[in-house]
């Protein structure tokens, strides 16, 4: 398995470093929607299998940066969960904020973006886009990714 980054997804070391050390292939490349996808290389399949049309992981770093997508980019936020949904694709929205929900509701994020409002965006991607919503430590969003693809592969190819 090869993990695909998109190029343009920065300040993500912390998930490069993470498949360094567990010896991960990945690479850059410039993906249409999402931060992160799969292929699995011709040496083990005999011909490249693509997945950037069937899983992708978007990644936010933190509750701010997607406050700022939901709120003031919504519409070219929505566009690239648009494209995916019609071309069938699920998607994970991680976001490396480990309080989650917790944090939303009790407004712990530095916005001026409502709890009630950001809920119900949240909610409205999850049912319009069947957006699958994680929230996880930064620390573990390597291992999230890799294991996300990992038994996605296996059940693909099954």
């Amino acid at each position: 398995m090869t993990i695909l980054v998109d190029s343009r997804e920065k300040q993500n070391g912390h998930i490069l470093e993470y498949f360094q050390r567990q010896g991960i292939a990945y690479q850059k490349t410039k993906l249409d929607y999402g931060d992160y996808t799969l292929l699995i290389p011709a040496s083990a399949a005999g011909q490249d299998i693509y997945f950037h049309r069937d899983i992708v992981i978007e990644r936010k770093a933190s509750l701010e940066e997607l406050s700022g997508n939901l709120a003031q980019e919504r519409d070219r936020f929505e566009k690239e969960f648009l494209r995916a949904r019609n071309d069938g694709c699920k998607v994970y929205l991680m976001v490396e904020a480990p309080g989650g929900y917790s944090d939303i509701i009790s407004h712990r994020y530095n916005t001026q973006l409502k709890p009630s409002a950001y809920m119900a965006s949240l909610k409205t991607w999850e049912v319009r886009y069947g957006a699958n919503v994680q929230f996880i430590s930064p620390e573990y969003s390597g291992y999230y990714i890799a294991n996300t693809f990992q038994y996605f592969a296996r059940e693909a190819l099954k």
